[in-house]
């Protein structure tokens, strides 16, 4: 029997499940998109007849507009797993402004819109408020069991590179994710933990820091010399190891930390360095710089 690797990849309509699906396209997988929830088995038998003894990669989208089928779709997923089969959910989400943005400048409609009804601009902006909110209750199930990632402040080259970096991590093992960020611009809605580190001393005053990042060796020097930053990331280790295992054992497959500081250009980058080095050991680490990445 072939070996199926599938991603199931879902989330909020307008939170960039197109560029995902066209990234894991150019990964190699073979991508099906709006797929009703009660074909995938289908779609599995299938894939496997076609290539027995050979490894398929496959991503499926599954979004709202199977909207009458989607509590289907986790039994079919926990039947595909106890046939060996492994399967990575994956679930977009960006905040209620930003979907908003997205589907004014595009001028496309929701898809649980009643398309045709005549309703004044303000009219229409609660109207979709209304029903993102709608969409995420009737999706709200799903993304509990997979892995979040927030496209808000992504572009698509970026939301590209993360994709990639979620398909390519280990799926048997917790993958821990510490993710720097500006308080300023929101906190990632993404996030299982959320710390602040804006209490350390800020480089941003200092003239010959400013126009660096934490990743820059003279402000990695001027914060380690900070008693402050290595109290605070050892309390933050240690909060992580104490909770970290139990996590694990209930089968959590994705961690992501969030540390932010008012810029998320010194402090968070900082602190997001030392910590991936302190936790590489014990398995998959992945960094993300939320507002460095972005430029």
């Amino acid at each position: 029997m072939s070996v199926m690797d599938i991603v199931l990849l879902t989330g909020i309509s307008g939170s960039g499940k197109s560029v995902a699906l066209n990234a894991l396209e150019d990964t190699g997988y073979f991508c099906v998109d709006n797929l009703p929830p009660e074909l995938l088995q289908g779609l599995v038998d299938l894939e496997q007849k076609r290539a027995p003894n050979l490894q398929r990669r496959l991503a499926v989208s599954v979004d709202v507009r199977s909207a009458q089928s989607l509590p289907d779709l986790l039994p079919v997923v926990a039947q595909l797993r106890q046939e060996g089969i492994m399967v990575r959910s994956v679930f977009l989400d960006a905040s209620t402004d930003a979907l908003v943005r997205r589907f004014s400048e595009t001028r496309r409609p929701h898809p649980l819109s009643q398309t045709g009804q005549k309703v004044d601009e303000a009219s229409g902006e609660k109207i979709l408020v209304d029903t993102i909110n709608l969409e995420r209750e009737l999706l709200s199930p799903l993304r509990e069991v997979s892995t979040v990632i927030d496209t808000t402040l992504l572009r698509p080259a970026q939301l590209r590179t993360w994709i990639h970096n979620v398909v390519q991590a280990a799926p048997s093992r917790l993958t821990l994710v510490f993710e720097s960020f500006a308080f300023k611009h929101g906190v990632p809605i993404d996030a299982d933990f959320v710390f602040d580190v804006r209490m350390l001393p800020n480089p941003y005053y200092i003239k010959e820091l400013k126009p660096l990042t934490g990743r820059d060796q003279p402000v990695i020097d001027y914060l380690a010399q900070q008693p402050e930053s290595a109290e605070m990331i050892a309390q933050i280790e240690a909060f992580l190891l104490r909770w970290l295992p139990t996590m694990e054992s209930d089968h959590r497959s994705y961690v992501t930390v969030a540390i932010g500081c008012t810029g998320g250009q010194h402090r968070s980058v900082y602190c997001v360095e030392q910590l991936v080095q302190r936790f590489a050991p014990r398995g998959v680490v992945l960094a993300r710089h939320r507002e460095q990445d972005a430029r």
